[in-house]
């Protein structure tokens, strides 16, 4: 594929990634020059608070950002950068719960993340603990990004010249922010909040600007001393929306997005950028997880799933998938979805190949095989293999074994059913997620009720053509074997679908279940009629 046929489909493409990518295009169309007259690389940046460890909405907010740089990359030919940003510089709020030595942090409440202990005892600060979690985090997922600490930025003086346009820009910048505060909070805000120099905390004061091009401000310290220091080189950190403008402006962001929370920050954020002489990234507003419930997602509630959670009944590439779709819609995140998550990931990955060039861009596997580091599109390896048994049948089959469900008698199962051993360790990885999901999810729910009536006729002479089958019989031929017998009206069945609640009610305790062809032939003739025998001794 050459690159003028793949940027004359990336044109015409409608996948959210290249709406997004367009813009940003149409953003720097006469090209980002670098200071030496070169074009620079567009810059991406996703944002991070150290104070907790990485989470499923930070993957979601990488991956997503890696879609759209893979698609402006893929329009445009144009170089481009990712920057993860950790604000690592933010004062320390409240001591976290989920971590040791909490006396130890209670002492250093209000100071720089980055100027505390770690309470872990293994980095040179809480943040830097933090901070680690975050690239041992991306890295385990293949981002390709460049790391960027908010602390590192301030104490180098990197962010100086953008903090003198704050300290001249100040009254400006106070017009934005004071009316959207309470009139507590307008009596002490201040764009820029100075490092106590007795306690090295993060101060909420109001201050004053004594020279802005020198950096010097004026300020009333916790011990009641007026107090005259430089606000540069990490002796203050800006309010957090003003942060954020100043970051932009700084390092040249052209593209973030950001969680429905967070609308009004941009807002304001945005006026602020302009004001110091930039322009607001361009960038999506994405929707909140949900709980099973439609409520939305709390840390306090522990209403959420994690990404560890999910990697455990799932795949990394199945999340991916299921994240991909409709960022701008609230997606439910519990459990229930990731069965259909993960057969829909293969669908769409065994189709890959051969789709039509403008087909693929609209495939979300044309997208995540793009987004990190190891893979390089559908011609990388591993596109449009095929698994050859879903997700959910691999789910009845452990719904039929129910707690006696193991890896090694599930892939035995998939071995009888595909005439070879199950070496692929993709498919094991699977059957080991299903046999997870199952124990926790499946089993503890099973009750398989007793046939009544006419399902009793209809079980036993399905036992008896299954005795007849021969060992060859095709999953089709099964099938219709099923059906036949929901047809005859002497059973009393008045459709088809009673017949089959009536099959997965009694053999498998479920309300709902597979193509019972394709079941019968992989969980195997004999241990079916086993069911089946179990299933008669009840009635």
């Amino acid at each position: 594929m050459t690159d003028a046929i793949l940027l004359e489909a990336a044109q015409n493409s409608k996948a959210w990634p290249f709406q997004e990518a367009h813009r940003l295009a149409k953003r720097l169309r006469d090209g980002k020059n670098s200071p030496s007259g070169e074009d620079a690389p567009a810059v991406f940046e996703t944002g991070y608070g150290p104070s907790g460890l990485p989470h499923i909405g930070t993957f979601q907010e990488v991956l997503r950002t890696s879609l759209v740089r893979r698609a402006y990359e893929a329009l445009t030919g144009q170089p481009t950068r990712l920057i993860a940003f950790s604000d690592d510089m933010d004062g320390l709020r409240k001591v976290p719960g989920n971590v040791p030595n909490q006396d130890v942090l209670a002492t250093h409440i209000g100071k720089p993340l980055s100027r505390i202990p770690d309470p872990f005892e293994k980095y040179a600060s809480f943040s830097a603990h933090n901070n680690a979690m975050l690239r041992e985090f991306l890295d385990r997922f293949g981002f390709d990004y460049e790391f960027v600490s908010s602390s590192d930025r301030y104490n180098s003086g990197a962010f100086d010249e953008a903090l003198r346009g704050v300290l001249a820009n100040f009254d400006a910048i106070l017009d934005i922010m004071l009316p959207t505060l309470g009139e507590e909070r307008r009596r002490t805000y201040s764009p820029v909040m100075p490092i106590s120099p007795t306690t090295g905390a993060v101060l909420q004061v109001p201050i004053e600007v004594v020279g802005a091009n020198e950096g010097i401000i004026r300020f009333t310290d916790e011990d009641g001393r007026v107090v005259e220091q430089s606000a540069l080189s990490g002796m203050a950190k800006c309010q957090w929306k003003v942060d954020w403008a100043m970051r932009w402006v700084a390092l040249g962001v052209d593209y973030e997005m950001y969680g429905k929370d967070l609308t009004d920050s941009g807002v304001q954020s945005g006026k602020i950028a302009r004001v110091l002489g930039g322009k607001k990234p361009e960038g999506l507003i994405y929707e909140m997880f949900l709980d099973a419930n439609g409520e939305k997602i709390s840390k306090s509630k522990g209403n959420g799933l994690s990404i560890e959670e999910w990697l455990q009944y799932g795949s990394e590439e199945s999340l991916g998938f299921y994240i991909f779709a409709n960022p701008k819609s609230a997606k439910q995140l519990h459990a229930g979805v990731i069965p259909k998550a993960i057969d829909d990931y293969w669908q769409f990955r065994e189709r890959l190949p051969e789709q039509p060039l403008e087909k693929q861009l609209g495939n979300a596997v044309w997208h995540l095989l793009r987004a990190n580091e190891h893979h390089e599109g559908p011609d990388a390896p591993g596109a449009g293999d095929k698994l050859g048994v879903p997700y959910s049948l691999l789910l009845n089959l452990g719904s039929a074994r129910g707690r006696e469900a193991t890896p090694q008698n599930l892939a035995e199962y998939v071995a009888s059913y595909t005439g070879e051993p199950v070496t692929d360790p993709a498919l094991m990885a699977l059957i080991e997620s299903a046999v997870n999901y199952n124990r926790d999810f499946v089993a503890p729910t099973l009750a398989k009720r007793s046939p009544v009536d006419g399902e009793v006729e209809a079980l036993k002479e399905l036992d008896t053509r299954l005795a007849e089958a021969a060992a060859d019989t095709s999953a089709e031929d099964l099938q219709t074997m099923v059906y036949e017998i929901g047809k005859v009206e002497a059973y009393g069945f008045e459709s088809l679908r009673d017949w089959f609640r009536a099959l997965y009610e009694t053999l498998l305790g479920s309300e709902q279940g597979p193509r019972m062809g394709s079941f019968i032939k992989l969980y195997g003739v004999t241990p079916t009629r086993k069911l089946i025998a179990e299933a008669l001794a009840k009635a």
